[in-house]
C-alpha cells in the first residue's frame, strides 16, 4: 500500500522539524513494514506552470502532434535578453509571450492549465529537457506527464490541472507538492485497521505521543428514511449495511487536482469523479465503497448467499460461476454484485451515469477471504474486508462520499439513509495490570499499560480482583477486531513501547558432546560425495500424485502411501515424498533444459514413511506445557521420517578433453556411488541384481546391508526417463541411511607385515548366477587366509558353453603371523572353488 507523507500526517499535531525517515522508523518501530520510501524530489531545474493558448493539429504524421503556444509567465524582456539584445519595455500589450511546444497527447485543450519543464529541465530518470527541432516546428520544452513527473504510473496523457489552481509561471513544484514523499507499507494481516490513512495516522500519534484527530469522528444528521429498500438475508456474512443517494450528479465533472493527486501517489488511476471519491474515502477510512448506476438498478436490493447455478459478469469483463459458499448483493434482476470483492457489469457507474448508489458494508472476513482466492479476485476492497473492517464507519463513509460528490460534481443528496443491521460492541478483555512487565521482563513506568491502551482507542478501567491483584479492563473500539485475549493487549503495550526496549539476554550453552552419530555420519556421507565430484541440490519437497505413474509404480507399492498438504505451495505438487528421486530427478531436468547435461547431483534429506493407519494429530491447550500423554499422542500422529541419501547422473561422468575421450555415466557408477556413501557410513555394502521401478529390470541393483535391502541403484528404466524429460541412460541411487546400523565401535583392521601371495582363478557358472554370491562362496571356502578377491574379466562364448559364463576372480591370500607358502595359498583357493562347487555348481575354466 502506497501513501503519501503529507496525507498520514495531516490528521497529526506533529509540529515542525519531522523528517520522512523519522516517520518511517516510527512505523517501523510499532510493527509496520516500510518496504520503501519514495522522494518525489527528483525533478531539477525550471519546472513552471503553462497555460495553453493555442493548439494546433498537425497532419501528415502516423500519430496524433500537435504545435501548440504556452504562456510560462515569461515577459518578453526576460527571454529576448539571452538573444543578445534587450528590451526594456513591452510593446505588444495585446499579446502574450508564448514558448512553442510539440506534443503527442490529445487530452488537453486551449486555457488547460499543464506543467512545463523548461530547457534546463531534468526529469526522473535522468531525462533532460531542452529546446529542439521536431515534426517541422522548434519545440522550447515539454508538458509533462503524471509518469514523467514521478507522481504515478499514469501515461496516457499530460498532467492537466484544475481551473484557478495556479498561475502562468509559478513554480510548478509547491503546486505539485514535489516536497512530498510516498511511504510503501505492508501492515501485517492481523492489523486490517492500518490498511488506511486513518489507521496508520492513529499509530504514528502512538509512535510520537502526539494529538491525533480521527477523520471518521464526524457528526451524522439523522436520517429522514430510506434511500433504498435493502433486506440482509444472510446476517453471518453481512452484519451492516448502508445505502445513501446522490442525483443530478454531472457525469463529466472532473476529480479536483488535490483528490486525483493522492490516489495518483497512492498508486491509483484516475478514472471519474465518482469511482475517485470511492477509492479516496476507501484510503482514507478504510472502509471500501461501492457505487451502483441508480438506474440499473431494479428493485430492492437482497444480501444473502449465491444460488447454485448463477453467474456474474464482474467489472474486469469476466463472467464468473459463483459458488453457494459466496456472499452476493442482487436486485429483482439477479447477482448485481460479488459482495465486497467486486462489483458486476451490470450496474457499473458509466460515461453518462448522474443518479448513483452508494453502498458500504461490513461484511464477514472470512467469506471474503474465500470468495477472493476462489475466483483470484485480490481486489483492495478485498484486501481490507478479509482483514476486518470498521463496522461502525459505514455511514461515516458514504456521508463523505456523499458530500464530496456534492460539492465537485454538482449532484444532489437525496433525503434519507438506509442503515441495516447492527454490530454488537466488542467484548471486554481483563487481565492484570502488570502482566506486560511480567511478559516482557521489563518493569514499565506506571500507568503505562492504560495509558497506551487508552491510546488505540480502547476504554479503559482499573479494578482490585478478588485476590487482590490489580485488574485492567479494555474495551476494545470497534475498529480492532483483533483484541480478544490478555495477549493481545500485551502486545499492543510492548509494540507500541517498543521491542527494542525488551532485554534479550541469552542462557548460557549447556556443555554438550558435540554432534550426535547420526550428525556425524549425515556429515561425514555428503563430503564423501561432494568429494568425489557430486554436487548438492536442495529439490522442491513435494511431488504430484501423477509422479508415481511416471515412474511405473504398482498400485499396492508402499511409496505410492503419502500424506497429503491441505494448503499446498503449488497446487498440483500437495503430497509429501516418500522418495527423494522424484525432487531430484526434477532438478537433473532443470538444468539440462538449461544447457547442462554433464550432471552429477545429490541431496540428502528427509523422506515420509506413514504407517496404513495414521490417528489424527490432537489439539493441546497453549496455556500449559503438554502432558506426556498428549506429547506421545502427538508423536504418534506424525509419521516416521527416515533420511534418504540420493544421486543422478546424466551426459558424461568423465569429460573428454586433451586428456582423451570421455566416459558415458553408467549404472556402474550409481552403484559406486552408494558404495562411496556406506564406506563414509562405515558400513560393507552387499550388491544384488535387482529388478524395481523407476530401474531399468536389467540394470537395477539392491544395496544390502547385513542382509537388509537399504537401497537400490541403477540405470532408470527408458520409459521413465521418457516421461520425465531426462536424457537417456540416466542412472540414479538411493540409500535409507537410517536403515544402515551406527558402530559406536568400529574393529581396527588388522595388517600382516608378511608378503601376499597372488592367485588367479576362473570359474564357469551358469549365467543366472551372480558374481556376489560366487565371489561370497569363494570367500567362505578361503578362510582366513583368503585376504581379498575382486573381479577382473567376464566371459561368455562357445567355450564355456551355451547358457554359462566365466567369471575371473584375482585372490589374494596372506597370512597375519608368517610367511605363506606357495602349497598353503594354493591348498587355501582348492577349498575356495570346492566351496564354490558345492554351493553354486562351479567348475574350474580349462
Amino acid at each position: 500500500m502506497r501513501l503519501p507523507a503529507s496525507w498520514l500526517t495531516e490528521h497529526l499535531a506533529l509540529g515542525e522539524g519531522v523528517t520522512q525517515q523519522q516517520l518511517a522508523d516510527a512505523l517501523i518501530g510499532v510493527g509496520i513494514e516500510v518496504e520503501e520510501v519514495h522522494s518525489l524530489d527528483a525533478v531539477t531545474g525550471p519546472l513552471v506552470v503553462g497555460m495553453v493558448i493555442e493548439v494546433t493539429e498537425l497532419t501528415g504524421f502516423n500519430k496524433p502532434i500537435r504545435y501548440c503556444r504556452v504562456d510560462v509567465g515569461e515577459t518578453a524582456a526576460e527571454t529576448t535578453t539571452g538573444l543578445g539584445f534587450e528590451v526594456t519595455e513591452r510593446n505588444f500589450a495585446d499579446q502574450q509571450y508564448t514558448r512553442g511546444i510539440v506534443a503527442g497527447a490529445t487530452n488537453f485543450a486551449e486555457g488547460d492549465l499543464v506543467v512545463v519543464a523548461l530547457p534546463g529541465a531534468v526529469l526522473p530518470g535522468g531525462f533532460a529537457i531542452s529546446e529542439r527541432e521536431t515534426y517541422g516546428h522548434r519545440s522550447e520544452g515539454m508538458m509533462c506527464s503524471v509518469r514523467e513527473l514521478g507522481l504515478g504510473e499514469d501515461h496516457s496523457g499530460i498532467l492537466v490541472l484544475d481551473p484557478g489552481s495556479a498561475l502562468p509561471g509559478d513554480d510548478a513544484r509547491s503546486v505539485l507538492g514535489l516536497e512530498d514523499a510516498v511511504f510503501e507499507v505492508e501492515p501485517t494481516p492481523d492489523k486490517g485497521h492500518a490498511m488506511s490513512v486513518r489507521g496508520l495516522a492513529r499509530e504514528l500519534s502512538c509512535a510520537f505521543d502526539a494529538p491525533f484527530g480521527d477523520p471518521a469522528q464526524r457528526e451524522l444528521e439523522p436520517a429522514d428514511g430510506h434511500a433504498w429498500p435493502v433486506r440482509i438475508e444472510d446476517p453471518n456474512g453481512c452484519s451492516r449495511f448502508t445505502i445513501r443517494r446522490v442525483s443530478g450528479l454531472d457525469p463529466n465533472a472532473p476529480s479536483p487536482w488535490w483528490l486525483r493527486r493522492r490516489l495518483l501517489l497512492a498508486g491509483i488511476r484516475s478514472i471519474s469523479l465518482a469511482v475517485d471519491v470511492t477509492n479516496y474515502v476507501m484510503l482514507e477510512l478504510g472502509q471500501p465503497l461501492h457505487a451502483f448506476d441508480t438506474e440499473q438498478v431494479s428493485g430492492g436490493l437482497v444480501v444473502r448467499r449465491a444460488k447454485d447455478g448463477e453467474s456474474l459478469v464482474t467489472l474486469d469483463g469476466e463472467n464468473r460461476e459463483l459458488d453457494p459458499d459466496d456472499v452476493v448483493i442482487a436486485d429483482d434482476s439477479g447477482v448485481i454484485s460479488l459482495a465486497g470483492t467486486m462489483g458486476g457489469a451490470s450496474t457499473e457507474i458509466g460515461a453518462g451515469s448522474t443518479d448513483v448508489l452508494l453502498e458500504a458494508a461490513h461484511w464477514d472476513p472470512a467469506s471474503i477471504s474465500r470468495t477472493a482466492r476462489r475466483h483470484k479476485l485480490y481486489s483492495e476492497a478485498a484486501k481490507r474486508f478479509e482483514r476486518f473492517t470498521d463496522p461502525a464507519v459505514p455511514p461515516v463513509a458514504v456521508e463523505l462520499a456523499a458530500e464530496l460528490l456534492r460539492r465537485y460534481g454538482g449532484g444532489t443528496v437525496e433525503a434519507g439513509r438506509t442503515d441495516e443491521g447492527d454490530v454488537p460492541a466488542m467484548p471486554p478483555v481483563s487481565m492484570p495490570i502488570d502482566l506486560p512487565d511480567r511478559t516482557a521482563g521489563v518493569r514499565y513506568a506506571r500507568g503505562v499499560t492504560a495509558r497506551r491502551l487508552t491510546q488505540i482507542g480502547c476504554k479503559v478501567s482499573i479494578s482490585t480482583g478478588d485476590d487482590g491483584t490489580a485488574m485492567v479492563t479494555a474495551e476494545p473500539p470497534s475498529w480492532r477486531g483483533d483484541l480478544t485475549r490478555p495477549a493481545d493487549l500485551v502486545e499492543e503495550v510492548l509494540r507500541l513501547e517498543g521491542y527494542d526496549s525488551i532485554p534479550s539476554t541469552l542462557p548460557p550453552a549447556p556443555a554438550g558432546s558435540g554432534l550426535s552419530e547420526a550428525q556425524r555420519r549425515r556429515r561425514s556421507v555428503a563430503r564423501a560425495l561432494a568429494e568425489a565430484g557430486y554436487v548438492e541440490v536442495v529439490p522442491f519437497p513435494f511431488v504430484a500424485r501423477t509422479v508415481w505413474d511416471d515412474f511405473g509404480l504398482a498400485e499396492d507399492d508402499p511409496r505410492r502411501n503419502t500424506v497429503s498438504v491441505l494448503n499446498p505451495l503449488e497446487s498440483d505438487k500437495d503430497q509429501l515424498a516418500t522418495t527423494l528421486l522424484p525432487g531430484l530427478l526434477d532438478a537433473a531436468k532443470r538444468n539440462v533444459s538449461r544447457g547442462f547435461r554433464d550432471l552429477s547431483l545429490f541431496h540428502l534429506g528427509r523422506v515420509v514413511a506413514p504407517t496404513k493407519r495414521v490417528d489424527a494429530a490432537p489439539d493441546p491447550a497453549v496455556d500449559r506445557r503438554p502432558s506426556d500423554e498428549e506429547v506421545a499422542e502427538l508423536e504418534a500422529a506424525v509419521p516416521d521420517q527416515p533420511v534418504h541419501i540420493a544421486a543422478v547422473l546424466t551426459g558424461q561422468r568423465r569429460r573428454a578433453g586433451w586428456w582423451g575421450a570421455g566416459e558415458a555415466a553408467g549404472w556402474s557408477d550409481a552403484v559406486e556411488a552408494a558404495r562411496t556413501v556406506a564406506a563414509a557410513a562405515g558400513a560393507e555394502l552387499d550388491v544384488r541384481a535387482a529388478a524395481t521401478m523407476p530401474w531399468h529390470p536389467g540394470r537395477c541393483a539392491a544395496l544390502l546391508v547385513e542382509g537388509i535391502t537399504v537401497g537400490h541403484a541403477g540405470e532408470l528404466h527408458p520409459t521413465v526417463v521418457e516421461r520425465l524429460g531426462l536424457p537417456k541412460r540416466a542412472v540414479a541411487m538411493e540409500l535409507d541411511l537410517d536403515a544402515i546400523p551406527i558402530r559406536h565401535r568400529r574393529p581396527a583392521p588388522v595388517i600382516s607385515p608378511y608378503p601376499p601371495v597372488l592367485l588367479d582363478v576362473a570359474l564357469v557358472v551358469d549365467a543366472a548366477v551372480p558374481a556376489a554370491d560366487l565371489a561370497e562362496s569363494l570367500r567362505a571356502g578361503g578362510g582366513e587366509l583368503l585376504e581379498d578377491i575382486r573381479l577382473f574379466d567376464v566371459y561368455t562364448g562357445q567355450q564355456v558353453g551355451e547358457g554359462n559364463r566365466s567369471l575371473a576372480y584375482k585372490l589374494r591370500f596372506r597370512a597375519p603371523d608368517r610367511t605363506l607358502t606357495v602349497e598353503e595359498a594354493t591348498s587355501a583357493r582348492d577349498a575356495a572353488v570346492a566351496e564354490a562347487a558345492t554351493r553354486l555348481g562351479a567348475t574350474l575354466r580349462g
